[in-house]
C-alpha cells in the first residue's frame, strides 16, 4: 500500500452566520421607508376618500333596507340582534304609537289653552299612555331575554340587547332601521 493514494474528501466550506448581504446604511433604510405624510395630489386623495366613504355609506343604507348582515353597522350585526329585531317587529305594541299620539296631543293642547280642564285631562292621558308603553316594553324585553337565553345561551347574549329591543319598540314600524324583515305575527322560530 505504499504507492497508493487515498482520495481526500474536500472540507465543507464553513457556514457563516448572517443574511448573505451587507446591512444597508441607515440613510438608505430611512430613504426606502420614507413616505410623504401628505399625498402629492391632495385633491385627488380627498376625492378618492370621499368616494370610498360614499360607497361605504350607500352599502350600509342598502343593508338597512334589505337586512344584509355583511354591511350592517356593528350595533345591528349578529344573530342575537336579528332575533331581537324580528321579535320586536312581529308584535303590536302600545309603544310604537306613543310618539305619533304624543305629537297629536301636544298640538291639541296648544289649542286647548282656553279650556284648562281639557288640557289637564290630555296631560294625564299622555302620561297614562307613556306608563302603559313602558310597562308593555319592559314585559316584552323580559320575555325576549328568556327566549334569547334559551336559544343562544346566556353567555352569547350581549348585555345591552334588552335596551336595543326596548328602544326599537318605541319607533313607529315604518321608521325602524334596519327595516323590519318579518310581518306582524311572524315571530322568529
Amino acid at each position: 500500500m505504499i504507492g497508493r493514494r487515498t482520495p481526500v474528501e474536500p472540507e465543507p466550506e464553513p457556514v457563516l452566520p448572517g443574511k448573505g448581504r451587507p446591512t444597508p446604511k441607515r440613510k438608505q433604510a430611512e430613504a426606502r421607508n420614507r413616505r410623504p405624510l401628505v399625498p402629492e395630489d391632495r385633491k385627488e386623495a380627498r376625492r378618492r376618500a370621499r368616494e370610498q366613504r360614499n360607497e361605504s355609506w350607500a352599502r350600509q343604507q342598502e343593508a338597512m333596507r334589505t337586512g344584509d348582515e355583511r354591511y350592517l353597522p356593528l350595533r345591528d350585526k349578529g344573530p342575537v340582534r336579528r332575533y331581537a329585531r324580528d321579535h320586536v317587529d312581529a308584535r303590536w305594541s302600545v309603544a310604537e304609537f306613543f310618539l305619533p299620539l304624543a305629537l297629536v296631543m301636544i298640538v291639541v293642547m296648544m289649542f286647548a289653552g282656553a279650556y284648562p280642564q281639557l288640557a289637564g285631562g290630555l296631560v294625564l292621558a299622555m302620561y297614562g299612555v307613556l306608563v302603559l308603553a313602558i310597562a308593555d316594553s319592559l314585559f316584552m324585553v323580559w320575555r325576549l331575554k328568556k327566549k334569547l337565553a334559551a336559544r343562544f345561551g346566556e353567555e352569547k347574549v350581549p348585555r345591552w340587547t334588552g335596551f336595543y329591543a326596548f328602544s326599537r319598540n318605541f319607533y313607529f314600524r315604518r321608521m325602524r332601521q334596519p327595516r323590519p324583515q318579518v310581518g306582524r305575527g311572524e315571530y322568529p322560530a
